[in-house]
Parts: structure tokens; C-alpha cells; sequence
């Protein structure tokens, strides 16, 4: 593959040359040749506006060079052009590849982009002698069987709750499963069959694993009449506890089937993908089909230029989209991409088996299809309204409080502790579209003084802009807020200003979000830098109440991480601080001794008769304890 150093553009126009438009991209045709490969347009700060792909360069480039004949957006993208660079490729389809590639990477502006990247989670049967069954996130990694994806947690916490009422099979860790001596409280309720103490043979417990991936693979009649054909035989025997144990299987597995909702007959395997444009926006539903089951649907919002049409707005999701997904066998869409041979041969060759894509006219795929692009239509309609709302929820804010202009993004910032204890700080974002995830960021708070609500304030606002101030000092991207608010009254509002002036940023606003006399919702007071005394807004102000829920989601998250900080601490292991003691050292020791505070007492003599304990960690581990002792 040829660098941008291999074919070098002019750095700089010649004397009396354009510094931007066609006439500058039409400086590099004479460099450029028929080969494959992928371009960048780039503005006059070299930030990229552009990543594309072409199967001859210099006719795809010559196409930009033409002085008309451009749609509004591209024209704009091409008089904002200032430079170009070029990496030549074998083929169109690496062409292809390296295009989605450096587009989520660089994020062009000109470029529709998919903006959720979320992982979908699988449910995973491990490799074990009696199989454990869970919830898997990530790569596929680990030993065992997957099946999935499904849409979301909590499809897949609904299929594992039924499954465990259907099969019996355990979903504790192998750890814990080595050290049970008696049955759980799952076994009491009749959600497994206890193999961690014996009461299920490895055979019988083996045949309930088969029964269960049979069923996440589809095979879901036959497990039934299997389970039917042994209830109505314990019935015959009169063995009614039995039967009525197995009619309540077949009931976890039809309940599984009902909330599935759609479980097309002539669909094995495949992605049910439906695209919606309208006023400038997109939606995209995701339909899972697995094994002639639905596992859920997922809907995205790609970011667009404004004049995309659907063919190609449909070719850059699907190749963004698989780019962090399996692609399954079959793709079916409501609408064609610009190039289905080239998306084919692209997504073949990520997958690494064949992947068609269709666009079905009759028959049940093209229902399935048309109730994707229902719920693809129905979700962008909420989400316009939605947006509306928001919109002018912004714009009484920013009259409320005298902003220049509707702020489009809003940074909310809360911290938690007990007494001091597990001191964090968070910050979520709002905006437009409403609360952006992906944006949020949490703070272990390192240098204030254990309970000092001013000072965990003043080192959370310190990181946060002296990073911004780090990774975009011109200010821009995206990142920088255009209004900060704190979740504390005046104290909390003077640390925060003080920890941005003294950074040098003056131009922010802040304001404090402070509960008021007697602590209740609605009575809440405003607070601004250097104010005497505070604001306070209508009760029945819409402004008040989204203002609320800012503050709510604030603490919300900021509540979960201090909970999910200490939960992690009341659980830690001491072996875990003991260097070379790994996973598998740790379940030994535990499995010889049954706790870590049994290994803390235990002789040297005895470390060292444990499996997988050298005579050297042996010592290790007695004097890490004993010298803490």
C-alpha cells in the first residue's frame, strides 16, 4: 500500500494559485493515476473534512475539479478544501476498508457517520464439565458457546432467567462453583440443579447443556415434544412431582417464544436492516434474527450532511456498522446501496465467509423488512419531537438565565462520598438530542481533603479543563461546554469558578443548582458566580423541571459510581495485592483453604503444599501477610 509520502501533494499552493476550491483540487490531477485507493480533503487548519474511496483516483478527483454541476453540500465541502492526501490501494474492496476505517477515526464532517458503537451481548454456554451459562459482553474469547448478538441486556437477562427455569443449568462462576458445599438459593427456587454438591449426575446435566443449545439454535420444537413426551410419562408413572417440574419448563420456554414476538419460519440467520430520512435526519432499526428467532432490535441516528440520499446513507451504516460486528449470512434491507457487489465482497471478506445483502419485494422476509422501516419511521418521529421539545426547553434556559444563545451542549457535575469514603466525581452531558451517553466521564478524587465537598469540586473542574484546554486549546471540536452546572449552592459555584479562572477560562457561565430552605423539589435556588443571593424560577417553569432532570441524571450516575467504587473495595481480595498471585493461583489457594483470611493464618508448610504454589510464592505470600501482622 503507497503512504501519502509516496505521492506527495503540494503542500502549499503556487504563486497565484487558489488556496482552496476546485481549481486547488484540480492541482493534483497530474500527480494521480487510474490505481484504486482512498482521499482525504482537507481545510486550511488541516482538519479533514472527507475520507472517500475510488476506484480510479484521478477520475473520482477530476469529478471534484469541475467548477458545476455540484449538489450545495459538496460545493461547500469543495470551496472549504485546501489540501488532499492519498493512499493508493490493491483493490476497490481494501479501498473500501480503509475508508470506514479512517472515517471512525477522524470523524469528518462531511461524512455520514455512525455515531453509537455500542457491542451487543451474547449469551455464552462455557467450556466446563458442568457448563456454566451467562451473559457475555466483548470479544469471543473465551472457551465455549456463543449464541447471539442480541439487542440488548435486557433481552438477554429475560432469555437467561427463562432458560435457568427451563434447564436447571448453573450461572455461578467456576470459582464459586468449586467452593460451594451446599446447594444455593437458586437451586431453592428452582432455577438450578445444584451439580457444584452432586445432586444432578454429569450425564443427566450434560443431556439439560444439549437441550439448551438446541434451543438457542433454533431446534425449539423438538426440545418441547422432547420435554412433553417425559412430562406425560412421569404423569403415567404417577410421578406428578416430576411432571409438574417439566410442565413448568415447557412454560419458561414458551414464555422465551412469546417475548420473542416475531420468529420467522424462513429466516434462519440474519440482520433485518430498515433505513428512515426524513427533514435531514436518519433512523436505523436493527432487527437480530437467530435462529428463526427475533434476539431484539436496536435504532441508531447516524450523523448526516443534509443531502445524502438513502442508497448512500444505507452503504456508509452497513459498513460502519460491521466493522465492530459479525455480519451474519444474510443482510435483508429496505432499500439498495450505491454499490452492492463492492458491500458484498467487503463484508464477505470481514466476516470471512459469504454475506448477501437483499432487498426482499414479497413474502415474509419483505414483512419483516417493512416492520423494521415501521419502527424505523415511528422511532425518528418521537425522536423530531423530542428534539423540539429540547429545543425550546434550551431556549428558556437561555433566557431565564441571559445566555448569549441556547447552549448545545451542557456539562452537569456532581460528586459522592460517605464521610470522605470513596470520594468520585462525574459530569454528564446534555444537548440537542438530549443526554449523550457516550460523553459522560467519572473522577476519582485524589488530592482534596477527605469530606472537602469545595475542594473535590475544585480538583474535578481543574482536570476537566486543563485536559480540554490540553487537547483542543482553539476550542475547535465538540468537547468544550457551552454551560456548566453544578449540583451545590454557593460554596460549590465559587470552588467551581475559581478552578476555570485560574486556568484562564472566563467565558463559560456557571451555574449552581442548589435545593433550597426546606430541600425540596421545586423550591430550587440558582446560584452565579460572585452573586449575593439567588435565583429562583417559577415553580411551574418548564425550564425548572428540565433543569431537575439535569441535576437528577447528574447524581444518578454519579450515585452508581460511588456504589459500584465501594461495592468493588468491601469485595477485595487480599490475595490480589500479593505480586504473582494471578486468577488461577488465587481460585487454588482458595479452593485449599476456603478464604483468604484461612491462607493469611496457614503455616508456611501447608502454602507450600498447595497445587501450583512454588516454594518461592509460598514465602512470598507468609511474609506478605506476617508482615503486616
Amino acid at each position: 500500500m503507497m503512504t501519502p509520502d509516496d505521492l506527495p501533494p503540494p503542500d502549499s499552493p503556487a504563486p497565484g494559485a487558489p488556496a482552496t476550491g476546485h481549481e486547488r483540487i484540480a492541482s493534483y490531477l497530474r500527480q494521480l493515476d487510474s490505481s484504486p485507493g482512498v482521499y482525504r480533503m482537507l481545510d486550511a487548519q488541516s482538519q479533514v473534512l472527507y475520507v472517500g474511496k475510488a476506484r480510479n483516483l484521478r477520475a473520482r478527483v477530476a469529478t471534484y475539479a469541475r467548477p458545476t454541476g455540484h449538489s450545495p453540500r459538496i460545493a461547500r465541502m469543495i470551496r472549504e478544501t485546501a489540501s488532499m492526501m492519498f493512499l493508493t490501494t490493491r483493490t476497490e474492496t481494501e479501498a473500501l476498508l480503509l475508508e470506514q476505517n479512517l472515517i471512525k477515526q477522524l470523524r469528518p464532517r462531511y461524512n455520514v457517520l455512525l455515531r453509537d458503537d455500542k457491542s451487543f451481548p451474547d449469551i455464552l454456554i462455557s467450556a466446563h464439565r458442568f457448563p456454566q451459562i451467562r451473559k457475555h459482553r466483548g470479544a469471543r474469547t473465551d472457551r465455549g458457546d456463543y449464541f447471539g448478538p442480541f439487542a440488548s441486556a435486557g433481552a438477554v437477562n429475560r432469555t437467561l432467567t427463562q432458560l435457568q427455569k427451563a434447564f436447571l443449568l448453573r450461572s455461578c462462576t467456576d470459582s464459586v462453583f468449586a467452593t460451594r458445599t451446599r446447594p444455593c438459593l437458586l437451586h431453592q427456587i428452582r432455577r438450578c440443579s445444584a451439580p457444584c454438591v452432586g445432586l444432578i449426575s454429569e450425564e443427566d446435566y450434560a443431556e439439560a447443556v444439549r437441550d439448551a443449545a438446541r434451543f438457542l439454535s433454533g431446534r425449539t420444537t423438538k426440545v418441547q415434544e422432547s420435554l412433553a413426551a417425559q412430562m406425560h410419562e412421569a404423569a403415567e408413572r404417577m410421578e406428578f412431582e416430576r411432571a409438574a417440574a417439566l410442565r413448568d419448563r415447557i412454560r419458561a420456554l414458551t414464555q422465551v417464544q412469546t417475548a420473542q414476538g416475531i420468529n420467522p419460519r424462513s429466516v434462519a440467520e440474519a440482520d433485518v436492516v430498515a433505513l428512515h430520512l426524513e427533514g435531514g435526519q436518519a433512523c436505523v432499526q436493527v432487527f437480530f434474527i437467530r435462529a428463526h428467532q427475533n434476539w431484539g432490535n436496536h435504532d441508531f441516528y447516524p450523523r448526516l450532511g443534509g443531502e445524502e440520499d438513502a442508497g448512500e446513507v444505507m452503504q456508509a451504516f452497513l459498513l460502519q456498522f460491521y466493522d465492530s460486528h459479525e455480519p451474519p449470512p444474510l443482510i435483508l434491507t429496505n432499500c439498495g446501496v450505491d454499490d452492492p457487489d463492492l458491500v458484498m465482497a467487503a463484508l464477505s471478506e470481514r466476516a470471512r465467509r459469504r454475506v448477501e445483502l437483499a432487498v426482499p419485494q414479497r413474502g415474509e422476509k419483505a414483512e419483516l423488512v417493512e416492520g423494521a422501516l415501521r419502527n424505523a419511521r415511528e422511532s425518528l418521529a418521537r425522536r423530531m419531537s423530542e428534539s423540539a421539545t429540547q429545543a425550546k426547553l434550551l431556549e428558556g434556559l437561555a433566557e431565564a438565565f441571559d445566555l448569549p444563545a441556547p447552549p448545545r451542549r451542557i456539562e452537569i457535575y456532581d460528586n459522592s462520598h460517605i464521610m470522605g469514603a470513596h470520594a468520585v466525581g462525574a459530569f454528564v452531558v446534555s444537548g440537542p438530542n438530549g443526554f449523550e451517553k457516550g460523553q459522560y466521564r467519572r473522577f476519582t478524587i485524589e488530592d482534596a481533603r477527605p469530606g472537602d465537598d469545595f475542594g473535590m469540586m475544585r480538583e474535578m473542574l481543574t482536570r476537566r479543563f486543563a485536559r480540554l484546554l490540553k487537547d483542543d486549546p482553539d476550542r475547535e471540536g465538540t468537547g468544550w461546554p457551552d454551560l456548566v452546572l453544578i449540583d451545590g449552592g454557593q460554596g460549590q459555584v465559587a470552588a467551581a469558578h475559581e478552578a476555570m479562572t485560574a486556568l484562564g477560562v472566563h467565558d463559560i457561565p456557571v451555574i449552581g443548582v442548589a435545593k433550597g430552605p426546606d430541600r425540596d423539589a421545586g423550591k430550587e435556588e440558582f446560584w452565579r458566580p460572585g452573586a449575593s443571593r439567588p435565583l429562583a424560577l417559577p415553580r411551574n417553569d418548564p425550564v425548572l423541571y428540565f433543569i431537575q432532570r439535569l441535576r437528577d441524571e447528574a447524581h444518578r450516575f454519579v450515585i452508581g459510581t460511588h456504589r459500584a467504587r465501594r461495592t468493588k473495595a468491601l469485595l477485595a481480595n487480599p490475595l490480589d495485592e500479593i505480586a504473582g498471585i494471578g486468577a488461577v493461583r488465587k481460585r487454588a489457594l482458595l479452593s485449599h483453604f476456603g478464604s483468604a483470611k484461612a491462607v493469611a493464618r496457614a503455616a508456611l508448610a501447608d502454602l507450600k503444599a498447595v497445587p501450583g504454589i512454588s516454594d518461592q510464592l509460598a514465602e512470598t505470600i507468609y511474609a506478605h501477610f506476617h508482615a503486616k501482622g
